[in-house]
C-alpha cells in the first residue's frame, strides 16, 4: 500500500515538472518574441521619422526654389 502512495506521489511531482518546464518555456518565448517586436516597431519608427524628416525638407527646399514648370515659357528674339 505504501508503495503504491509513492508511485502515486511520485508520478505526480513528475507531472508537476513537466507542467512548471513547460511554462517556464512558454514565457520564455514570449519574452523573446516581445523583445523582437519591439525592436522591429522601433526601426519601423526610425524609418518613418527619417521619411517625414525627408519630406518636410523636400517641402522646405522646393518652397524656396520654385519649380521650373510655374513660369511661363520665354522667348528671345
Amino acid at each position: 500500500m505504501l508503495i503504491a502512495v509513492l508511485i502515486v506521489l511520485v508520478f505526480g511531482l513528475l507531472l508537476a515538472a513537466d507542467r512548471a518546464v513547460k511554462v517556464t518555456k512558454r514565457v520564455s518565448r514570449r519574452k523573446e518574441v516581445n523583445r523582437r517586436l519591439v525592436a522591429v516597431t522601433d526601426a519601423a519608427d526610425d524609418r518613418n521619422r527619417r521619411r517625414t524628416a525627408a519630406a518636410e525638407v523636400s517641402g522646405a527646399l522646393t518652397s524656396v526654389i520654385p519649380a521650373i514648370g510655374d513660369h511661363e515659357i520665354r522667348h528671345v528674339e
